[in-house]
């Protein structure tokens, strides 16, 4: 049987290293900031506070800028609050431009001195509808640029159900609408608007990533922030929102903040140690009608507290108070005033506004708040 030949397999060759699978072809990225994520994008552990420190946007050159909500409150005045499944006849049914951040804003317009450059701005979204052009109109009309609140298509305004009673005390459920609409490339679209202030002021009716992108604007930009924890979340504040210039809360947002009930100053106080150690450069906490504390470190680090009494007036309508003292006292931070000054300005300005019903036709002038100040 012939033999077959063997195949006689070659030793194979010698391997080449493997080419690197090259690279997808990707189109370079237009140059604009991510979309803020609010944890933990936003929380900036070199953070210095700015109050007591010069703004970097001179004092005849910036005002105020609020981001925040513009909403149409529907009030109606009752006897008392209905309890759960309860019916009440009320009365005096109003319609009134308001919302935290209109609020503020027409507060800031009011109060602050006139001239080309101490300009009040306001960024936010209204609906396309009647209450949206009724709510810029009333802005315009108390002093605030409006080029930066944008008209949002087949979407409505917010709006807020309120309810006051005989006391004053009121109860407020708000729809959102067009405010929900607000984003983080909106803020970033307005931020010449924020660089161009001395002090910017935000809330907690708008969507937290657009809050956390204003506050991350003014802070790379020098400009003192002013955060007003309302509503305040039930489960807690995001971690990047503590990090703000001022922090101020009333009696309630500080326990939903804090876990601690404020009955007192002493409770204030230790309220604010809690809120410092998360980051805030000061607290500013709104007492009602005793005024405010205020809660801070000194040079050497050690915290101190400060009692600025309030001024006893007629309570008709509280609604207006707390955006009332926030916008009084973002007008006198830009204006240069210290810090004690300032919250008793803005205690007046709270005071006033307690004295009239509604919310944005609540709100005092300057001269009242003067007035009120010098005991006059």
């Amino acid at each position: 049987m012939p033999k077959v030949a063997k195949k006689i397999a070659r030793p194979p060759a010698k391997a080449r290293p493997a080419k690197p699978a090259p690279k997808p072809v990707v189109a370079p990225k237009p140059v604009v900031a991510p979309k803020p994520v609010i944890e933990p994008e936003f929380v900036d552990s070199s953070f210095k506070p700015q109050v007591g420190r010069a703004s970097r946007v001179p004092i005849d050159q910036g005002g105020v800028v609020v981001v925040g909500s513009l909403n149409m409150d529907v009030v109606v005045r009752a006897e008392v609050m209905p309890a759960p499944g309860q019916t009440v006849m009320g009365h005096d049914l109003m319609q009134n431009p308001g919302g935290k951040g209109a609020n503020q804003a027409t507060a800031a317009g009011k109060l602050s001195k006139k001239g080309k450059h101490a300009v009040t701005r306001m960024v936010g979204r209204v609906g396309d509808d009647a209450f949206g052009i009724k709510m810029i109109a009333a802005l315009q009309n108390a002093g605030v640029e409006t080029g930066s609140v944008v008209t949002t298509k087949n979407t409505p305004s917010g709006t807020a159900l309120i309810i006051v009673d005989r006391h004053g005390e009121n109860s407020i459920v708000v729809a959102g609408g067009a405010n929900s609409r607000l984003t983080a490339a909106d803020l970033l679209a307005q931020r010449k608007a924020i660089e161009a202030s001395r002090v910017l002021a935000v809330q907690l009716e708008s969507p937290f990533d657009a809050v956390a992108c204003a506050i991350a604007i003014a802070k790379q930009a020098g400009v003192l922030t002013i955060l007003d924890p309302a509503p305040a979340p039930l489960d807690g504040l995001p971690e990047s929102l503590f990090h703000v210039d001022i922090l101020s809360p009333n009696q309630t947002e500080a326990q939903l903040i804090t876990g601690i009930t404020v009955r007192n100053v002493d409770d204030a106080r230790r309220a604010g140690e809690k809120m410092l150690a998360r980051g805030t450069g000061m607290v500013v906490l709104k007492m009602g009608s005793s005024g405010a504390v205020i809660v801070q470190r000194d040079e050497k680090g050690a915290i101190t507290h400060k009692h600025v009494l309030g001024f006893k007036v007629p309570v008709v309508d509280t609604t207006a108070a707390g955006d009332s003292f926030t916008g009084a006292l973002a007008v006198a931070l830009a204006e240069g005033l210290p810090i004690e000054q300032a919250v008793r300005f803005a205690n007046a300005a709270g005071a006033l506004a307690c004295t009239k019903p509604g919310a944005a036709s609540a709100i005092p002038t300057r001269a009242q708040v003067e007035a009120l100040i010098a005991g006059i």
